[in-house]
């Protein structure tokens, strides 16, 4: 049986990693459309590893987190890949706030988290010295990795093991015979019995090309970030995070300590104009027609109206954006701020405007479809690698 993997990423790296280690009597190819792998989402992130506390218990979110850190820093640790596991604090601002934390910090306790200490105001300066909060919770689980350095491990092991990685190979046709796939990637023609999509930004478009089509879609957020000048750095020694905002589905502006040195601060989330739209110049025109066509787009945009037009103030906005950090360090100053990169988010929304919310497997003939894996993906994409290769039929 021949299985051919769509998508170069993390999940898809991982996901050939793993049937090569459980089924190696099967052919898996990987074919990934850029010059190199893990391009996107997997590398243009924060490099947290989460651990697992956000996620409503029983949902594939929490479950794959938690078995995702766990074996995320076994690999790292094996394949010598930088990363620290050095906890983070999330931090209430204000009364509001401290009630949801405690339901946090409960989700936390239902999802298998160990170690999470509930820290009062003064407390909290034992961990974070320069954070004002009125309470906070310290998850020790928390941590800090390179995806890069990841990416390139997979890589390497896959392709040590026999896995047939592809890049400089964009799928452009699926087209079934019957009793195969036939794709046309590059400027090859490849057979294939089973076709796996982990195709992050494009998974809808590859879903629809193998004619599979669906109600959702994936419309690009971008995240933007600042860094901290050299000078500002000792504000901030880990993660520092605000506690979710119930009314909108993103995590909020927040404090990262990088692996590879210096801290971030972010990320916003506006519209991408470009799946790939890692600046505001960023224009694809079939990218930006497409989102603007999709009902839910504006669904979506009527229901959150004002949040919506708060991210996009802050992402002109230095000094709006420095405001947001300060609830959370009020000694962070706009001049303390150069900019940073930024990520696009890969978020499958449906036509309603409700956001696809958990990791969504669609299985079809001859395919499974991973059409929603935003963050924490990263973390948990040899976890995710389980679920998929389980649900893939292996018995031809």
């Amino acid at each position: 049986m021949k299985i051919c993997i769509v998508g170069g990423g993390l999940v898809g790296l991982a996901v050939a990693r793993k049937l090569r280690r459980s089924h190696p009597i099967h052919e898996v190819m990987l074919l990934e459309k850029e010059a190199d792998f893990g391009c996107h989402q997997s590398t243009h992130n924060s490099g947290v590893l989460h651990a697992g506390l956000y996620y409503k218990p029983g949902t594939e979110k929490a479950r794959l987190a938690v078995d995702g850190i766990r074996q995320m820093v076994d690999y790292c640790r094996e394949h010598h890949v930088r990363h620290e596991i050095c906890g983070k604090v999330v931090v209430a601002t204000s009364e509001e706030e401290i009630g949801r934390l405690r339901l946090l910090q409960e989700r936390g306790r239902q999802n298998g988290l160990s170690g999470l200490r509930w820290l009062e105001a003064a407390e909290l300066k034992e961990f974070e010295p320069n954070a004002a909060g009125l309470a906070a919770l310290h998850v020790p689980q928390e941590g800090i990795v390179n995806y890069r350095d990841v990416c390139d491990a997979l890589a390497k092991e896959s392709r040590g093991s026999g896995v047939e990685l592809r890049t400089n190979a964009r799928v452009r046709t699926i087209r079934s015979d019957g009793s195969s796939f036939v794709i046309e990637a590059g400027e090859a023609e490849i057979r294939a019995d089973f076709i796996v999509n982990c195709a992050g930004l494009h998974s809808d478009r590859v879903s629809r090309l193998a004619g599979h089509g669906g109600d959702v879609q994936i419309v690009p957020f971008r995240g933007e970030y600042y860094k901290l000048r050299a000078s500002a750095q000792h504000l901030v020694r880990n993660l520092v995070y605000p506690v979710p905002d119930p009314l909108f589905p993103f995590l909020g502006v927040h404090f990262t300590r990088m692996i590879t040195g210096g801290i971030e601060a972010g990320p916003n989330a506006v519209l991408a104009f470009a799946r790939e739209g890692y600046t505001k110049s960023r224009i694809n025109l079939r990218d930006l027609a497409q989102s603007l066509a999709f009902p839910g787009l504006w669904r979506f945009i009527g229901r959150h109206r004002s949040l919506v037009f708060e991210e996009l103030k802050r992402s002109f906005s230095r000094e709006l954006f420095c405001r947001s950090l300060q609830r959370l360090i009020p000694a962070i100053q706009p001049t303390d701020l150069e900019t940073g990169g930024a990520g696009v988010r890969a978020q499958a929304m449906q036509s309603s405007g409700q956001l696809v919310q958990d990791f969504a497997f669609v299985e079809r003939p001859g395919a499974l479809h991973v059409i929603n894996a935003p963050s924490p993906a990263a973390t948990a994409a040899l976890a995710i690698a389980d679920t998929v290769v389980a649900r893939i039929p292996l018995s031809r």
